[in-house]
């Protein structure tokens, strides 16, 4: 891996973006790839970008490496996915960091409760539990957590 460049992502690469998204859920355990999964989440990215994201690709000479999306107006990390051939890389790292030049001082996220290589490492990126309760669109237990900038 070189080193991916994190950029808007175009419109002409939603679908692909869609692709990396399910590869990286389906990667978790939690979910199972199906082409109506990938539709769900190709239409998904195109709903939620008429919403107010913010959406980002790790760019990996021309290669999508992962997908980020950001909701700047509401403070809100809404979907961080990292490609199976790029974790364990530090590539959620780099977008981590990046997404705080986007929201310097205060940001929110929510986690699928059983996807807990995820959560574990918000946690120690410093991000704080607040609640939990179920997402009725999914039925997935979910995870809330809030990042401060540090004082001082």
């Amino acid at each position: 891996m070189s080193d991916p460049i994190i950029r808007p992502a175009r419109a002409d690469e939603y679908d692909e973006v869609g692709r990396v998204w399910m590869e990286s859920w389906v990667s978790t355990g939690l979910g199972e790839a199906s082409e109506f999964l990938l539709a769900n989440l190709r239409a998904r990215i195109r709903h939620e970008i008429e919403d107010g994201w913010s959406l980002y690709v790790a760019d990996d000479d021309g290669a999508i490496a992962a997908m980020l999306a950001l909701h700047l107006p509401k403070l809100y990390l809404d979907m961080l996915f990292v490609g199976p051939a790029y974790q364990g890389q530090s590539l959620g790292r780099k977008l981590l960091a990046f997404t705080r030049t986007q929201m310097p001082d205060e940001m929110y996220l929510r986690c699928v409760r059983e996807n807990e290589k995820a959560w574990r490492w918000y946690e120690r990126e410093g991000f704080v539990f607040e609640k939990q309760e179920i997402e009725p669109s999914n039925g997935f237990m979910m995870k809330y957590y809030r990042w401060k900038r540090p004082a001082g």
